[in-house]
């Protein structure tokens, strides 16, 4: 299957495939056949590279290698957007083309670009433009995104791009003081961003292992500066696949609900049966989720008790207990 604006722009001759060098992808992508097969794609998200590595095509966190031409798809975060774009424009030895979709903030980009670089034609179809952009690294350096975490609000590190890089997500905070002060042993925080639930979790000295799961490599390298405990596990993966050596006590959990603008109930549904499957047969989630997502007939699914225990007018606590054994 094409991608329907590539396809175009390759027709138009808005750019053209190099012979040599190969072409790098930043951003989420599923279809690249019109790229060629000399193509490694640049991501940070564990999900990517699991999807890549299925299907052959090289996938690394950092280029070893300068690309003829390179592929920015638009993520959904702004930072993180143009700090991609002009990663690609200083890392590439050609073109750098642009794609993205209106509701990811394509036209707002494309505005500002205008007077920082050249911008050829403009391709737009499937409520989305494409363009081709040639530019010194420097008339966009000030979108670059740092090199290392850095101090946010709230004395915590964060990075763009990373969810709620600005400060402590008002979900997690709720969650955080809503958990009882006896959580187990053996305890994984599902989705565990740049750290903050995992912090105050720690502070529970019956804890002997937490393990931090995060999709987002740059988040969980913030995690890391945040979290500085030896009881703490930091594991870069999908954590709807995720499993524990041994069965833990506790899961606790504020999971992602969307993968585009729209809300994707799924999402929390496969977190909730990941943390089913964790879990001892006494094993506890705790979870906060916004008041509005569906996610009790899945609690009830793959827990025997489920407990509204709190929450405000944004935002619900819940408890599953039991988990259903045959589900693990």
């Amino acid at each position: 299957m094409s991608h329907p604006r590539i396809s175009l722009a390759l027709q138009a001759d808005a750019f053209r495939l190099p012979p040599r060098g190969g072409v790098a992808i930043f951003g989420p992508a599923t279809d690249i056949s019109d790229l060629g097969a000399d193509v490694v794609v640049q991501s940070r998200l564990a999900t990517d590279h699991a999807y890549w590595q299925a299907r052959n095509v090289p996938v690394v966190l950092a280029l070893a290698a300068r690309p003829q031409l390179s592929v920015v798809f638009l993520p959904r975060a702004k930072a993180l957007a143009r700090g991609l774009v002009a990663q690609a424009v200083a890392e590439t030895d050609g073109p750098v083309v642009v794609d993205g979709q209106k509701t990811d903030g394509i036209d707002s980009l494309l505005k500002d670009l205008r007077g920082k670089a050249d911008v050829g034609q403009v391709i737009s179809k499937a409520h989305g433009k494409l363009f081709v952009i040639s530019a010194a690294p420097d008339a966009l350096a000030a979108w670059q995104l740092p090199a290392a975490p850095q101090q946010a609000a709230d004395g915590f590190v964060t990075l763009p791009g990373v969810f709620s890089a600005d400060g402590i997500d008002p979900a997690s905070h709720l969650l955080a003081q809503g958990l009882p002060a006896d959580l187990g042993r053996h305890v994984a925080d599902l989705g565990a961003g740049w750290g903050y639930l995992s912090a105050q979790v720690l502070g529970r000295d019956k804890i002997e292992t937490l393990h931090l799961v995060e999709v987002d490599h740059s988040a969980l390298e913030c995690a890391r500066h945040n979290v500085p405990d030896p009881r703490a596990q930091f594991h870069w993966a999908d954590a709807t696949a995720w499993r524990p050596k041994k069965a833990l006590d506790c899961v606790v959990m504020n999971p992602p609900f969307h993968t585009t603008r729209s809300a994707d109930p799924d999402l929390g549904r496969a977190f909730i049966a990941a943390a089913a499957a964790a879990l001892a047969p006494q094993g506890r989630l705790f979870m906060v989720a916004n008041r509005h997502l569906p996610y009790e007939p899945a609690l009830a699914q793959h827990f025997g008790q489920v407990t509204d225990f709190g929450g405000d007018a944004r935002f619900k606590l819940l408890l599953g207990e039991r988990p259903a054994r045959l589900r693990r």
